[in-house]
């Protein structure tokens, strides 16, 4: 099987630790990454990671892609106080609480981090009301195998809890945790090398809470103040089993999906439309995506500090929101080729306005 892109780098992207907050350990990375395709980096008090690439005019462009994933908080530790003891658990972000079960976690505290698992009770134990029970992550226990006692001194409420998944290539595809949005921020990460001597300023945003309310972008919408932003996330691929044509949203496989519209936001029609451009001049498989619910942090830079044209390209992923979401290798790539493509052929003169 080809490999378009460097796996590891990705591997090493999805398989670290960051939900809202607490993307230390991603920043890290993106720091790393920037050491010799920027010009300039600065990190601020929200902890956003701005990479910037001076360019010829004083025309400026912000491409953003999330550090964060989902994850949660302990809230409370339960149990008797001469038995095992189990973590209560507030999420952070969206979670759908029927994919937790019977995973695997890791919980980061100040003395390191400590492997656990979700528990679930098994099937013929439990009546006909409680297997057709919706369960909600309020229902949902941590246990780490340790004594109430021994837990409450190693765990505190507040530590952390993310989902433990490796990321595999499967056939075309490849899958794992935290690709929302962590494939993307790869995606930024490799178009920042193709960049030299752009005609205008670039500056690469790696943001922060995204998952909790685009909170990063919004702030770096005031702080930045781009002429123009272009967000990179990953975007619903219902093309299986079950969904009718209609309701694919994107598919794998088709290449990156120029983003028309999503909950929270709809594209500058002068962006989207020179995106297509490109990726038709360029040969660049592309899609177009209409996404009925959600948001992004195209959304975050829109409206923030005055009206900025804004434009947004999204991977096409399957399972969003667990811990074996997939995308196809070639939209990976291409998602690549075309944001370095239109980074490169930005003047600072198109008229984007409407």
């Amino acid at each position: 099987m080809s490999q378009p892109f460097d796996l590891d780098l990705l591997t090493e992207l999805t398989e670290t630790s960051g939900v809202p907050g607490y993307e230390d350990r991603i920043r890290a990375l993106v720091e790393r990454e920037f050491e010799e395709s920027v010009d300039r980096v600065r990190i601020d008090a929200m902890g956003n990671v701005v990479g910037t690439i001076e360019g010829e005019s004083d025309y400026s462009v912000a491409v953003a892609a999330h550090m964060d994933e989902i994850g949660f908080m302990v809230k409370h530790v339960a149990g008797d106080d001469d038995g095992f003891g189990f973590l209560q658990l507030d999420a952070l972000g969206g979670w759908d609480a029927r994919v937790l079960k019977a995973q695997r976690v890791t919980i980061h505290t100040d003395d390191g981090d400590l492997p656990a698992v979700i528990g679930s009770p098994p099937p013929h134990t439990l009546d006909e009301e409680e297997r057709s029970k919706t369960p909600e992550v309020d229902d949902v226990y941590v246990d780490t195998g340790l004594p109430k006692d021994d837990l409450e001194e190693r765990v505190s409420v507040g530590d952390l809890v993310t989902m433990d998944q490796s990321t595999e290539r499967v056939g075309e595809t490849v899958t794992g945790k935290a690709l929302d949005d962590r494939v993307c921020l790869f995606a930024m990460l490799e178009a920042a090398r193709r960049i030299e001597n752009p005609d205008v300023t670039i500056h690469f945003c790696a943001t922060v809470q995204e998952e909790v309310g685009l909170r990063g972008a919004k702030a770096l919408g005031v702080d930045v103040d781009p002429d123009l932003a272009i967000a990179l996330d990953v975007t619903i691929a219902n093309d299986v089993p079950g969904f009718e044509a209609a309701e694919h949203v994107t598919r794998l496989g088709d290449g990156a999906a120029i983003k028309l519209k999503d909950g929270s936001v709809i594209t500058s029609p002068k962006v989207h439309r020179r995106l297509r451009s490109v990726s038709e001049d360029e040969d660049i498989d592309h899609q177009l995506e209409i996404l009925p619910a959600g948001g992004t942090d195209t959304a975050g830079f829109q409206n923030t500090r005055g009206a900025k044209p804004v434009g947004a390209l999204s991977i096409p992923t399957r399972y969003l929101h667990t811990v074996t979401e997939m995308a196809h290798v070639d939209d990976v790539a291409a998602t690549i080729d075309l944001l370095a493509a239109f980074l490169e052929s930005e003047t600072g003169e198109h008229d984007y306005r409407y």
